[in-house]
Parts: structure tokens; C-alpha cells; sequence
């Protein structure tokens, strides 16, 4: 049976710029893409965000696939095509039956849903656009970049809320490793700016109200943080299977070397506050992987800058690490929290910072919190020797996923 699964190419949109290079540039700048006054928040309690800036969908899209989808679903298009072209997957480089796409998107098309509730209210049924339906549609991700770039193996999306990303990944991973697939286009896409969204999450208290410095409001492990900061964006990876990677001569970022899944079976929006669940993945992903604790060089951490989040997070991996985590970061600290999307930027950052060997910093880490023991890298990227990386990831609903990625 194969083992490892190789990433063969890297998308990336985030608001830190369109493209693996930008982001990467972005998230080892020191600083945060938050800005204030949102225009699509106008209004709200909260009406900052993380925004994708300088994205224009007919940039990347024929101007009818733009118009019909939504921006969710544009994010994920140019991601994939970014890391199709990266890994050199040219029409004829595969079956195209045996190419799936697995994509995870946390929630449905709240601004959709938003727009369509207006009309609906104002009496004017006649303006809902007859693509507003598969418009708003998770799977519609998936769907429009099998369409897109003639993916017609297995295709569907995750959503296990802020973990889907990740899950996908996995799940594409396992998919490769049975045999059903070669290659996969896997990670995750989503747009958490819209009033829905904004409004929710706020009343749940999970929302930073640092409206007064949105640049300082994403502070994940630091004493004042006091909430997550809704962003936008996606990442795809290219899986593909070790042997057709090699007969087609392509290049290797990296490999997927361990996943690991659980369920906390706790509350639904809080994370066990030992980090029960978080742990049981991570112990789950390195069993997979072969590797103990000490293999690991690295820890992308999902740290949403909650506090509970936070300290749950930080209890799990200093339980698993034996007390001494190897180096972590924090990227929602420069990028906000993607939702769906955001562990699979984890995961694709994570195989940059191979590539790059060098860990992107954690921003506004003024005040580490005494109670989380870990050593976070901060203010400037540390280089570092980097063989393996591990990237966990928790969500609403208990959903925790854990990766290990590997130099080739």
C-alpha cells in the first residue's frame, strides 16, 4: 500500500496577495492584513476584517464562470489553477478520471443568503438571481473546479467547520492511498465576510471588538486577546501518487505523511479545555506518519487568538510534546481566521516554510499568556532546519484534523 502522498503543486489566495510567493512574502512580513471599516460590514457591531485585496475574479476566470459563481468559489478556481499550473499538470499529464478534487468550505454562501433574504423581505422575488442556488452551494466549489480544469474522478466537499480544510487534505490523501485516485486537488475555499457571518459570530463572543486597532485585534497566545477576525481566501494542494509523480518528472514540495481525525464529543463551539480531541489527532497523525513527537521540527498552530481556543490548543500540544513543543506560529495572527479555508493555508504555508526553511513570525505576540508554555516564534521569521511539520486543526462541532508534512 502507498504510505506517503506527494503535493506536486501549491495555490494560495489569501490577504496577504494572490499567490504562494505573496503569501509567503505576506506571512513572514511581521505584519497583520487587517484593516478597518469594511464596507460590507458597515454597520455592525464589528466591521473589520481581513479582506483579499487586489482580486479581480475576470482576472483569473472567463467573465461567465465569474458572474455565476460566488467568491468563495472564485478563490477556490484561481487556487486550483495556480497549483495545477505549479505542478506542471497539463491537459494529458493524467487520466482525467482518476484526478478528484475534495475541498472543504465551512458554512454556505452567507452573502448569497444575505442578498436573496433582502429581496425576499422587500417583495422582490423577481430580483433573485436564478443562480443564486448553486451559487451559494458548498459543493459548488468543487464542482466548478472539476468543471474547470476536467477533473472527473471523485469530487465533494468537507465541512467540519473551521477544520474542513484540513479534512480534505486528509480525506484526498486516503483517497490516493487506496488506489481510487493518482492525483487529487485538495484544501479549501471561503469567504467569511458577510453581515450573516459578522453578526453571528459576534453574538456568540468570538469576535474581536479591537475596532480601535484592527491591525492589533488577531493576537493569538497573547494575555489580550479577546477574539477571532473573520478572512477570506483559499488554498489548493496538487496530492498525487508517488510513482506518477515521478514518471511525469515533477517536482515535490513535500509529502503528506500522517493524518489524524477525532470528534472532542463536548460542546458545540467550545474545544475541550484540556484539548482532549486536538491531542487524540495529532497522536492519531504521528502513529500514521511512523513518527514520534520528537520527529517534529515545527507546529503550525490553528490558534484562532479565542482564549479558550487558545489554551486548549496549547494544553494539547504540551501534553503530547512531553512539555517542550518544538517552534510554533501563529498565521491568523497576519491573515484572520479563513473558516473553511484556514487550515488548509495552514497546511500549504506549512510546505512553504519547507521549502523555505524558515518559520513565518506570529504578530502581536506583545504578552504571552503564562499559562500557554510553548515557544512562539515572533516579530521576525526564525530559520530553522526543517524536515517535518506538524499542522492541527479544530472546528465548531468538536471536529479536530491533524497533518504531518514532510520534506521529500
Amino acid at each position: 500500500m502507498i504510505r506517503d502522498v506527494a503535493v506536486t503543486g501549491i495555490g494560495l489566495v489569501t490577504p496577504a496577495g494572490v499567490g504562494a510567493d505573496a503569501t509567503w512574502r505576506g506571512v513572514c512580513s511581521g505584519r497583520s492584513f487587517a484593516v478597518a471599516g469594511d464596507p460590507v460590514l458597515a454597520g455592525l457591531p464589528v466591521d473589520f476584517s481581513c479582506r483579499v485585496g487586489d482580486f479581480d475574479a475576470d482576472d483569473h476566470l472567463p467573465r461567465r464562470t465569474a458572474r455565476r459563481t460566488d467568491t468563495f468559489i472564485h478563490f477556490a478556481l484561481a487556487a486550483a489553477q495556480e497549483a495545477t499550473v505549479d505542478a506542471g499538470l497539463t491537459p494529458g499529464a493524467a487520466e482525467p478520471t482518476r484526478i478528484g478534487v475534495v475541498l472543504g468550505v465551512g458554512s454556505n454562501s452567507l452573502l448569497e443568503y444575505g442578498r436573496v433574504l433582502r429581496h425576499l423581505r422587500n417583495a422582490e422575488h423577481h430580483l433573485v438571481s436564478p443562480f443564486a442556488l448553486p451559487r451559494s452551494v458548498p459543493s459548488m466549489a468543487a464542482g466548478e473546479v472539476a468543471a474547470h480544469l476536467d477533473c472527473r474522478g471523485p469530487n465533494f466537499t468537507v465541512s467540519s467547520a473551521c477544520s474542513s480544510g484540513g479534512q480534505a487534505i486528509g480525506i484526498a490523501r486516503d483517497l490516493i492511498r487506496s488506489g481510487t485516485c493518482d492525483v487529487v486537488l485538495a484544501g479549501g475555499a471561503e469567504s467569511g465576510r458577510s453581515p450573516l457571518s459578522a453578526i453571528s459570530f459576534a453574538r456568540l463572543g468570538a469576535l474581536s471588538t479591537r475596532g480601535h486597532d484592527p491591525a492589533g485585534a488577531s493576537r493569538p497566545f497573547d494575555r489580550d486577546r479577546d477574539g477571532l477576525v473573520l478572512s477570506e481566501g483559499a488554498a489548493v494542494l496538487v496530492l498525487e501518487r508517488p510513482g506518477h509523480a515521478r514518471a511525469r518528472g515533477a517536482a515535490l514540495h513535500g509529502v503528506v505523511a500522517g493524518y489524524g481525525a477525532s470528534a472532542d464529543a463536548y460542546h458545540p463551539v467550545h474545544p475541550h479545555p484540556d484539548g482532549r480531541g486536538l491531542g487524540q489527532a495529532i497522536g492519531t497523525a504521528l502513529a500514521d506518519a511512523r513518527m514520534t513527537p520528537t520527529d517534529i521540527d515545527h507546529v503550525t498552530a490553528h490558534a484562532t487568538s479565542t482564549p479558550a481556543g487558545d489554551l486548549a490548543e496549547a494544553r494539547a500540544l504540551t501534553q503530547v510534546f512531553d512539555a517542550a513543543p518544538p517552534p510554533v506560529t501563529a498565521l491568523k495572527s497576519s491573515l484572520g481566521h479563513a473558516m473553511g479555508a484556514a487550515s488548509a493555508i495552514q497546511v500549504a504555508c506549512a510546505l512553504l516554510a519547507l521549502r523555505h526553511q524558515a518559520i513565518p513570525p506570529t504578530v502581536n505576540l506583545d504578552h504571552q499568556d503564562d499559562a500557554v508554555g510553548l515557544d512562539v516564534v515572533r516579530e521576525v521569521p526564525r530559520p530553522a532546519r526543517l524536515r517535518t511539520v506538524l499542522s492541527p486543526a479544530y472546528g465548531f462541532g468538536g471536529a479536530n484534523t491533524a497533518l504531518v508534512l514532510r520534506v521529500p
